[in-house]
């Protein structure tokens, strides 16, 4: 899971970086923020998982230990 999760971030990077390539070139606006906003979806599904709850587990090492 760990893989994935790094795989996600690293796609998220290069989302953003072909983003601001994109906007700098004065490319389609359109795709830009889509390009943008595909990014954020990413990071924000990383932190869903990997971000603590309230007892102190995440979601991440919940799903490696199996169903209880």
């Amino acid at each position: 899971m760990d893989t994935v999760l790094s795989i996600v971030m690293l796609a998220a990077i290069a989302l953003l970086a072909g983003a601001y390539w994109l906007w700098r070139r004065a490319g389609p606006i359109k795709q830009v923020w889509l390009m943008v906003l595909l990014a954020l979806i990413m990071l924000a599904n990383v932190a869903i998982w990997t971000i603590p709850a309230s007892d102190g587990t995440a979601p991440i090492d919940r799903a490696e230990t199996g169903p209880e």
